[in-house]
């Protein structure tokens, strides 16, 4: 009887094996989310901040207030889009480690559908970390280090 369970439990072993790259790579997706989700929040603070100052701005800084808040938009809208297509991907990698396992289980040849997910995954990776890298360079564009001139007037 011990003999019996031998080669299913190699099989199991080797289905494991198998599934420990498609694990190790929804960690890093997992990481990637945390990173997104974290640029997020930033973002939207930030907004809020703006729109509650809004109030006190000056007239001839109304237009610049503007045109930063549709700046974080556009990062928020990036972000969201990234997390997206991020989360996409843990979903099919996920799905991925599952047919592994069904396919050992019921036998069932899966090899074509778990390259097809695979596949997806990755395009969906690629997809959200391009605009991550969108949001960055948005990000960097519009980044204003230093004293803006009104305020040098203003103080000199």
């Amino acid at each position: 009887m011990a003999a019996e369970f031998g080669p299913q439990i190699a099989e199991v072993g080797e289905v494991v094996r198998l599934a420990v790259a498609p694990v190790f790579l929804l960690s890093s997706v997992g990481v990637t989310l945390t990173l997104l989700a974290g640029r997020l929040a930033r973002v939207v603070d930030r907004a809020r901040a703006l729109e509650l100052g809004e109030s006190k701005t000056h007239e001839s800084d109304l237009s610049d207030l503007g045109e930063r808040l549709s700046t974080l938009e556009v990062r928020a809208r990036l972000l969201g889009r990234a997390i997206a297509l991020c989360t996409i991907c843990a979903l099919l990698v996920s799905m991925v480690v599952v047919a592994l396992f069904l396919g050992a289980l019921l036998n069932f040849r899966l090899a074509l559908i778990i390259s097809i997910l695979f596949i997806i995954a990755m395009v969906s990776f690629i997809g959200g970390l391009s605009l991550f890298l969108r949001e960055v360079f948005v990000a960097t564009r519009t980044l204003r280090i230093g004293l803006r001139e009104s305020r040098m007037r203003v103080r000199g």
